[in-house]
């Protein structure tokens, strides 16, 4: 019975008072900053980004060990963590890059050219999803796609621009 009276007075307190409010948007000090432009999440310790890039991290270094099981293991463990994180920031350029990648390395193109299109109508002119979706174009020779991509990067003068462009070389 006491832990009844106890239960009805909290409620009726929390009826009362229900105005605590923890809404930037009504926080006289609000900095700006938080939306489109917060990548905070990015540097978490613990988050489903940070696990899938250590889980990437990894999966290369196996690969290159030739220890096919491991790095498969751990390409599929990074694809679930960056697809939690994009199920969290669905319009983050990072996490569909590193989608597009890691969608690559699994073998799955189609998969791979879907996230880098959808970061490239974030930002059409990013040196990393260009580069990327154009050595995807080049893997399933699609040439005319890949060239258009290297010309995107064209006047960017950027070091992405140079690998992509001997990406496409190794053909001619």
């Amino acid at each position: 019975m006491k832990i009844f009276k106890v239960l009805l007075v909290t409620f009726i307190l929390i009826l009362i008072f229900p105005e605590k409010n923890y809404s930037a948007e009504k926080e006289k000090t609000f900095d700006g900053k938080g939306g489109r432009d917060d990548f905070s999440y990015l540097k978490a310790k613990n988050s489903d980004f940070k696990k899938g890039i250590d889980a990437f991290k990894q999966a290369k270094k196996f690969k290159k060990k030739n220890k096919v099981k491991k790095s498969t293991k751990r390409f599929n463990d990074s694809l679930n963590y960056f697809l939690l994180a994009y199920n969290k920031n669905p319009d983050s350029l990072e996490i569909l890059g590193f989608l597009g990648l890691v969608y690559k390395e699994v073998g799955d193109p189609i998969m791979s050219e879907i996230y880098y299109q959808d970061a490239l109508l974030i930002d059409p002119r990013n040196p990393l999803i260009n580069k990327g979706l154009g050595e995807l174009y080049f893997d399933t020779k699609r040439m005319n796609l890949a060239k258009e991509r290297l010309e995107v990067l064209k006047s960017c003068g950027c070091e992405e621009y140079s690998n992509l462009k001997k990406v496409i070389e190794k053909i001619n």
